[in-house]
């Protein structure tokens, strides 16, 4: 097609008439823009202020901002789409349909999405505390929205949905600061009873690992068809734990061999 000069001039006219009608929305609306944006990020700032000078989980922290910093940029976007004339009603609704397709999609990880606020906003558990959950003993070595991050004792890590977690039973193994050993011994009818009960307190007062407040305890359990048990239960500070449990073990089987009294195969420890 060939344009002859008048034409081509009417084009540019047209085209210069058309920018200057629309100059003032374009340079109202990336003003709105840049100014928009400059202020989400003084919100962002001072949201993220006020929720660590209040002592908030950094996770939770961090989510909060971040929601409240996507919120706001969406409304900005739609103020900025509208100011330069664009119909925002049609958005809107398309936005409002994406938002329930992926809600019903994604109903597996919103359950967790949940389970993980009701975590750290509780905090049944913090990083660093050892627990047990859905049959698993581990120390929590992260908690995320979606699923926390447990490291076992042979060094392997587990990603448990939040969702399972929230709503299962959790032993929170560190909590308190101390735990007890619960250790069973169990001796033949023909020892001496208050030998063996000496020898196991003695162990457990030599232990400088062992708690002194709360006493331990060493006391006959229960007597079977053919033993006499005796429980044994030392307190030791949460990080001593493992250390007490094995020394208790082992301290014990080599006192009682020495005094020549034999330790019955039924000995049951947790």
């Amino acid at each position: 097609m060939n344009l002859n000069p008048e034409q081509i001039s009417g084009y540019v006219n047209q085209f210069i008439q058309v920018l200057v009608d629309y100059s003032p929305k374009l340079i109202s609306a990336f003003l709105i823009l840049f100014v928009g944006l400059y202020i989400i990020r003084v919100i962002n700032r001072l949201i993220r202020r006020v929720m660590v000078k209040r002592n908030l989980d950094p996770t939770l922290t961090k989510f909060l901002a971040d929601i409240l910093l996507w919120a706001l940029r969406i409304l900005l976007f739609v103020s900025f789409i509208s100011k330069l004339g664009i119909e925002t009603s049609s958005f809107v609704a398309i936005l409002g349909a994406m938002g329930l397709a992926i809600g019903l999609s994604l109903q597996g990880s919103l359950s967790n999405f949940a389970g993980g606020m009701l975590i750290i906003l509780f905090k049944p558990f913090k990083v660093g505390d050892t627990i047990e959950a859905q049959g698993i003993v581990a120390t929590v070595s992260e908690i995320q929205i979606f699923v926390t991050k447990l490291l076992t004792a042979n060094n392997q890590t587990v990603f448990m949905p939040n969702g399972a977690l929230s709503n299962g039973t959790i032993i929170n193994y560190s909590m308190q600061g101390q735990r007890r050993a619960d250790l069973t011994f169990a001796i033949a009818y023909d020892a001496d009873i208050k030998k063996a009960k000496d020898i196991l307190e003695k162990i457990l007062t030599d232990n400088p690992n062992v708690l002194k407040d709360p006493a331990p305890e060493v006391f006959v359990k229960n007597l079977t068809a053919s033993s006499i048990e005796f429980a044994v239960r030392p307190w030791a500070k949460k990080e001593n734990y493992g250390t007490v449990f094995s020394q208790t073990l082992e301290n014990c089987k080599i006192a009682l061999d020495e005094a020549g009294i034999a330790i019955q195969p039924y000995t049951l420890q947790k």
